[in-house]
């Protein structure tokens, strides 16, 4: 079974390299990484570059279209549609993977199963304090560290720190009554049961666009499963210029009419028609 890691970016290119910092170091490395790039210019690609000069060990390639303002899911269903592994794992390039995230996310995979977990926040202090150095020493994945940068503040954010034995947080993962609600930054789903769907709705701008995506696979037989408390990353704090409270509105509309009509199939995914 190939493996492929896909992570989406625009023009952030420290949080970027910090992320692929989080990448190198991997239990389970994956068969190959792509960086899916929503227009970002020239400093992006260089990174890339750099990244793959230094890690010859694991194929990257990256992927770009030019800049027409937020179209993630246009760019996620290029990568996807190019890609040629049976399994692949999303995350978004603002985020720090633990050690144990892709092994995590493989030791679940299963044909009509799709895997998500969940975020530890950074806050913009902390989110600046960090250096490749800490990632690549783990530094910013242990408890103190994210106590002492305000990062754990409920009990559920303690338990994304894997506190337990494994075993414990398998079973905490289970029978936490979460909706099955899959988060772009961090999931993992075979390229067949995409592909059944026809990839990520290209309609979707900012605002759900993941969870669209989650609601029509469910709809389509692929079960949810947690992985938020055994395939922790921790996310990097940014602006978001890009949202729109009004569309934001119109995708919960349209998520909620998905998930009670059952339809798992858009005509303005990965292939542009209705249905077969």
């Amino acid at each position: 079974m190939r493996t492929e890691l896909i992570l989406s970016t625009y023009n952030s290119v420290r949080p970027l390299l910090l992320c692929l910092a989080s990448v190198a170091r991997q239990d389970v490395r994956p068969h190959s990484i792509c960086v899916a790039d929503d227009g970002s210019g020239p400093e992006t690609a260089a990174a890339v570059a750099a990244f793959a000069a230094r890690h010859p060990e694991v194929p990257v390639r990256h992927v770009w279209h030019e800049d027409r303002g937020f179209e993630k899911n246009v760019i996620l269903n290029r990568a996807i549609a190019s890609s040629e592994a049976d399994f692949l794992v999303f995350i978004d390039g603002d985020v720090l993977i633990h050690p144990c995230f892709v092994a995590r996310h493989l030791e679940l995979a299963r044909p009509r199963r799709f895997c998500t977990g969940s975020l530890i926040r950074l806050d913009a202090e902390a989110t600046a304090s960090v250096t490749e150095e800490m990632v690549a020493a783990g530094l910013v994945f242990e408890r103190a560290w994210l106590r002492e940068n305000r990062a754990i503040d409920r009990i559920g954010t303690w338990l994304k720190t894997m506190p337990f034995p494994k075993p414990v947080m398998n079973f905490l993962e289970v029978t936490s009554p979460v909706q099955k609600a899959l988060c772009g930054a961090n999931a993992s789903a075979f390229r067949e049961d995409i592909l059944r769907i026809n990839g990520y709705d290209e309609g979707i701008k900012y605002g759900g666009g993941d969870k669209e995506f989650g609601a029509r696979l469910i709809n389509s037989g692929v079960e949810g499963r947690h992985v938020r408390f055994t395939a922790p990353l921790v996310h990097l704090d940014h602006p978001r210029g890009y949202a729109d409270p009004e569309r934001i509105r119109r995708h919960k509309a349209m998520i909620a009419e998905i998930r009670k009509s059952g339809r798992f199939w858009t005509p303005d995914g990965i292939a542009k028609r209705n249905a077969p």
